[in-house]
């Protein structure tokens, strides 16, 4: 299968050859070295970073060092090489080559064949894409989506693990000031314990590509050093998630919780401050259906004039988003909760979870899920508008 590229940053004025190539360390983005002219006699010097601005270090005759840790007398600044220096990755030629502000990648999951099928998940996918067009003016080649039935056509739309990661790279690579990102996933989501100590209630959240069974899952912690820590500065993201236990999906360090007063107000969900969680100066802002602890329904329960089954989140997100333009973070949030408690309760049929934890369970009585609202950065939830 042939190959396109995304440049980010300045573009080269010389063949990759000039340089000697490598990777970050950090959020593996390809590096070019600056050429031996300019190696002023050191047999390694440490590169930032084009895509995560975070810096490796390089050894000219091959090697590939520990990242930031040796930041002295050998590092190079961009300015020195400027010229010579390119971010290039490849991707499938179906991805969308995209030079403007907006860019998005919607994914749908469906688990075909298995004992854990979900349906509504492509008619998700289906929502946010108009949605993002109609509502936000997202050009509709600036959008990715990876299902199983568009990968049916082509293997790279497939939501596996592999693809899932590249177009997850994809979506960050080459962003700027000015650019705004949005992120959404359809499908299962699980909790796995927390082995390093940095998770609040003990357990990583994790998303279940289709071949998740086969390659594994992707955990929290991945999904931020990969779409989140490279965002740089005027850059923003929107991750829309629906999916059991998504409640800190991104593991950004602010989550909003209900005060006693009964306002939203925001938490430091952060249990090891010196661990980055945050951007590299962007803002990175997660909706999710659940907290942690919960699970996420379709919206087969709800009395509306939409036959189709979609997630209750991205069925709530949708509607509240089309009912009250320019409505802010707040409001966003207090209406879609009010939706989905009413689809949920109020004497009506409880929906089946998500089997976050593959159980087949119905959602029990006063467990009613509740869309939560991260952030890598605290503002006012009450006057920020929503805007994509």
């Amino acid at each position: 299968m042939g190959n396109n590229t995304r440049p980010a940053g300045m573009a080269s004025a010389c063949p990759a050859s000039s340089g000697t190539a490598s990777r970050c360390a950090h959020c593996g983005a390809g590096l070019t070295a600056p050429p031996p002219g300019a190696r002023t006699g050191a047999a390694a010097a440490t590169v930032r970073c084009e895509l995560c601005h975070r810096m490796t270090r390089v050894d000219w005759r091959g090697g590939l060092g520990m990242g930031e840790g040796g930041v002295g007398g050998g590092t190079l600044e961009p300015s020195s090489w400027a010229a010579s220096s390119v971010v290039r990755r490849d991707v499938p030629a179906g991805y969308p080559f995209v030079p403007g502000r907006k860019r998005a990648l919607l994914v749908g999951v469906s688990y075909r064949g298995t004992s854990y099928e979900l349906e509504g998940t492509v008619n998700d996918v289906d929502c946010m894409r108009r949605l993002l067009g109609e509502s936000f003016g997202f050009p509709g080649e600036s959008i990715l989506v990876l299902t199983e039935k568009l990968g049916d056509d082509d293997p790279s739309r497939l939501p596996t693990r592999e693809n899932l990661l590249r177009a997850m790279r994809w979506l960050v690579e080459g962003c700027d000031a000015g650019d705004s990102l949005v992120f959404h996933f359809s499908g299962h989501g699980v909790q796995k314990l927390d082995v390093k100590g940095d998770e609040v209630d003990g357990y990583n959240e994790a998303l279940c590509p289709q071949d998740f069974e086969q390659s594994g899952k992707i955990l929290d912690d991945e999904i931020n050093e990969t779409i989140v820590r490279p965002l740089g500065h005027g850059v923003k993201l929107h991750a829309i998630v629906d999916t059991c236990h998504s409640g800190t999906i991104l593991d950004l360090p602010f989550l909003c919780r209900l005060s006693r007063t009964g306002y939203l107000q925001w938490e430091n969900y952060s249990r090891r401050p010196e661990l980055a969680k945050g951007t590299s100066g962007g803002l990175a802002i997660s909706i999710s259906g659940c907290s942690d602890d919960q699970k996420s329904a379709d919206s087969s329960g709800f009395s509306s004039e939409k036959a189709a089954s979609i997630g209750a989140m991205t069925y709530s997100f949708v509607k509240a988003v089309e009912s009250e333009p320019g409505t802010t973070y707040g409001r966003l949030l207090g209406t879609m909760r009010s939706t989905i408690r009413e689809g949920q309760g109020s004497g009506r049929r409880l929906l089946p979870g998500r089997f976050g934890s593959f159980v087949r369970k119905m959602t029990p009585s006063g467990s009613v899920q509740e869309p939560q609202l991260c952030s890598s950065e605290m503002f006012d939830i009450y006057k920020k508008p929503f805007l994509l």
